[in-house]
């Protein structure tokens, strides 16, 4: 009896593992799908609009690394729920575009796993919902601590920052935080 018990419970053991090593993969490629229906529609009627009806967050841009066939969108805040189905941005940030510092953060292990591929020199494109584009180019990249990013908030440049968790095949969070920085080379498609 016990023969038959032992390789059961190890496949359903099995199965309930790969279900959860799964699930937020899964999740993470849901949201982004709803929340690029969410993004089109917020471009299309210029209003913010919620990917699903409880949700507590919304689409603000979109960003593309159109050489490693990276996309997201961006989603406003980076609180824990925010950054579980995408990017945030950080509200102390300005927006894409604007004079100074816009930063965007997501897990390295999800959304912005794909940072990993991102060169110096890539450019990276940024659609705002309300329709306007920038294209900024990857400048620098850096291996900070959490708590001292080493950028200079009160820049005259326009300039965009994404940034994630620190090494990239990790699987514990840890204080180091990976940072690319990039500067607005032009505006329009």
């Amino acid at each position: 009896m016990l023969r038959l018990i032992s390789p059961i419970a190890l496949a359903i053991v099995g199965i309930l593992l790969f279900g959860d090593g799964t699930y937020i993969h899964g999740k993470a490629w849901l949201a982004q799908l709803l929340l690029n229906c969410a993004f089109d529609r917020s471009v299309a009627t210029g209003e913010a609009v919620k990917p699903w009806s409880w949700a507590d967050m919304w689409p603000i841009a979109r960003i593309e690394v159109k050489r490693i066939g990276a996309s997201a969108i961006v989603l406003e805040g980076t609180s824990g729920q925010a950054l579980a189905f995408g990017p945030g941005h950080l509200s102390q940030t300005i927006d894409a575009g604007e004079r100074g510092i816009a930063v965007y953060a997501a897990h390295r292990d999800t959304h912005f796993r794909f940072l990993k591929n991102v060169a110096i020199g890539d450019v990276v494109d940024v659609t705002r919902i309300d329709g306007q584009h920038f294209r900024y180019r990857m400048d620098s990249s850096a291996v900070v601590n959490f708590d001292a990013s080493g950028l200079e908030h009160a820049t005259q440049d326009f300039e965009l920052v994404l940034a994630t968790c620190w090494p990239f095949d990790a699987v514990t969070s840890g204080p180091e935080r990976y940072i690319l920085h990039a500067t607005l080379i032009g505006t329009g498609r």
